[in-house]
């Protein structure tokens, strides 16, 4: 398919030099912004705020698996001031209930409210209108409204820590009868509160998502054919799609579960059920399993929308820092469509537990060995692109070498819990979290921030301090591992994921042959884990907002020499973006030309007799 010709956009020559539109005040400039850029920023600061929060949910959770019963220091008493006795003793220990909020908040608030909003609100927003050479986002008013939802859908989930009951305690997979029955005595209660918090959050990533296709069909600069995108772009253009086809299930099944629990439907509960003995009265007839079904069609294209567009600032750093074309692009390029498609046909194997039959458990087996394929492919074109390389090792590159191993455990440590015969002994293990964290924590994390350490100076126009940055990095490397490493051990021990005190009491139980105390001594091993990788944050979080005044300025709009498009315009990029049209002549990796003043061409350079009489293949 041909680019779309747009060869001068009407705001193209909006850059510094535009000053004919009036002055916007804060509200306009900073809140009701529909500049891409601006919502981007706006994406970037909510979602590391709900990581830090996030995060902190987790060291309070790890403190109670490692002190189980413990008063939780600074904090404690504070908990249960704020969220009542309830939930918190007056000495500061944390409840069971607690606990399964906590853990329930986590799971949800770094999913939905971080790590996704970073990757696709953040990172899309920002980069990619910039790397096609488009003047906005298509529709930028429904952009800022994709914020909107986003933000009153974090604000719902943060305030039902403060109703009656607590906040959620069915897990982040909110599965039925549990989510309608543990908040039955209180109305409206913090699964109420879970579920339209979802479905704001599910509306704001289906209006990003359309946006993101229709800037990326229609608004390439003239000559950007689609093999000549970024594989950022691609990575962005795939994972749009994956959002819009999985997200609306979820949201569907998210309505249904809110009439079972605010107005006594039986979409999800089942006839005959029992609570604590008693029967519930209930008109009956609904299916757990169609929940889980729904919930798990969105939750593993989810997966795949949390690493795609970690591997696409991946291979912009790695291309970028290795001054060589990224190896395989094609290869690249259909190999996360392929991963795309299959990332729909696998949604089962989280549920082999349910009873389903050979046939189908075997149908689904295959596939998950299937999708391994391409994951592989782009992993090792990767990896393959680092040889022979004159490679930089700054911060960002790092971060995005740091990625690969860390994501390659995650994906071989997941193999075991595709076969049906092994995952039912690991399912619902501290095994699982090792392997869905090594994916998403050292292996997304890892790649978010390459690529903050990597485009900040074109966000800010100053660069972070490389000697922070290179601490950050290693202190997190090593604690990170400390973290997550000792889960596959305690996992394969048979430790449940849901202990409120990590099976200490079991342990201590007369006649029950319980975890032994190797296995529960970890907890305190992954806890100083944990509380050290907090502190190996400090340098990233001081670094972040002291470079923005007082970093070194960039000196040029292409600071790190590189080829796509977003580094041809004003530093900071100004309004509409560009300030000449802007028309494309290359692929986006053209590094280690021979004969040529610079080891880069631009892809918006023309094609000169001189690059020709070199002899210097043009790709694209």
């Amino acid at each position: 398919m041909s680019a779309v010709a747009h060869p001068e956009h009407p705001s193209a020559g909006h850059g510094h030099e535009h000053h004919d539109h009036h002055e916007l005040n804060f509200l306009q400039k900073y809140v009701f912004s529909t500049d891409h850029k601006v919502v981007g920023l706006q994406y970037a600061v909510t979602a590391l705020l709900f990581l830090f929060f996030g995060f902190s949910l987790m060291l309070m959770m790890r403190w109670q698996l490692a002190n189980p019963g413990s008063p939780i220091p600074v904090v404690g008493k504070l908990l249960s001031q704020v969220l009542g006795e309830d939930m918190a003793s007056k000495a500061g220990v944390m409840s069971p209930d607690l606990y399964n909020s906590f853990g329930a908040m986590h799971g949800t608030i770094m999913v939905f409210l971080a790590i996704v909003p970073l990757l696709t609100g953040a990172f899309g927003n920002f980069v990619m209108p910039l790397q096609i050479g488009a003047p906005d986002m298509a529709f930028p008013r429904l952009n800022m409204m994709s914020y909107q939802f986003y933000f009153c859908g974090g604000v719902i989930m943060l305030a039902s820590f403060f109703i009656p009951g607590g906040a959620a305690k069915s897990g982040w997979t909110s599965y039925s009868p549990l989510a309608t029955i543990a908040g039955m005595g209180h109305v409206p209660n913090g699964q109420t509160f879970w579920l339209l918090g979802m479905i704001f959050l599910i509306t704001s990533s289906l209006l990003g998502s359309v946006n993101i296709i229709t800037t990326i069909i229609q608004l390439r600069a003239k000559g950007l054919t689609w093999m000549r995108l970024p594989f950022f772009v691609w990575a962005q253009f795939v994972t749009a799609f994956l959002l819009l086809l999985a997200f609306p299930p979820l949201e569907a099944a998210g309505c249904l579960q809110l009439m079972d629990n605010a107005f006594g439907t039986s979409f999800f509960l089942p006839s005959g059920l029992q609570v604590s003995g008693q029967p519930l009265h209930v008109a009956g007839g609904g299916s757990p399993l169609l929940w889980q079904h729904l919930f798990w069609f969105l939750a593993h294209p989810e997966v795949y929308v949390l690493i795609l567009p970690g591997m696409g600032i991946v291979a912009e750093v790695i291309a970028n820092n290795t001054r060589k074309p990224l190896w395989g692009y094609r290869s690249l390029v259909y190999a996360a469509m392929l991963l795309g498609f299959m990332s729909f046909v696998v949604w089962a194997h989280h549920m082999y537990l349910t009873g389903m039959g050979i046939r189908i458990a075997a149908f689904f087996q295959t596939t998950t060995m299937m999708i391994s394929i391409p994951s592989v492919i782009i992993l090792t074109a990767l990896l393959i692109s680092l040889w022979g390389g004159s490679m930089r090792f700054n911060t960002q590159m790092l971060f995005a070498v740091g990625f690969l191993p860390m994501f390659g455990i995650g994906g071989l440590t997941g193999l075991p819990l595709g076969f049906n015969a092994s995952d039912i002994q690991l399912h619902d293990s501290y095994y699982v979290i090792g392997h869905f964290h090594y994916v998403v924590a050292p292996g997304t994390i890892f790649a978010i921030f390459a690529g903050i350490y990597h485009w900040y100076p074109k966000a800010t126009g100053r660069f972070m301090n490389e000697f922070w940055g290179k601490v950050h990095f290693a202190l997190s490397m090593l604690f990170i591992n400390v973290v997550f490493m000792p889960m596959f051990i305690q996992g394969l021990a048979g430790m449940s994921r849901r202990m409120y005190d990590g099976g200490a009491t079991y342990a201590e139980m007369p006649g029950v042959e319980g975890l032994s105390p190797f296995v529960l001594g970890l907890n305190k091993v992954i806890s100083i884990g944990a509380f050290s990788l907090a502190v190996a944050q400090i340098p990233f979080i001081i670094n972040f907002f002291w470079s923005i005044r007082h970093g070194r300025k960039v000196e040029s709009d292409n600071p790190w020499d590189a080829t796509t498009l977003e580094w041809q315009t004003p530093t900071p990029p100004g309004h509409g973006n560009f300030d000449k049209p802007i028309a494309v002549y290359r692929g986006p990796y053209e590094y280690g030309v021979p004969n040529h003043g610079t080891d880069f061409i631009p892809q918006n350079d023309p094609v000169t007799p001189e690059h020709l009489t070199h002899g210097h293949p043009i790709h694209g």
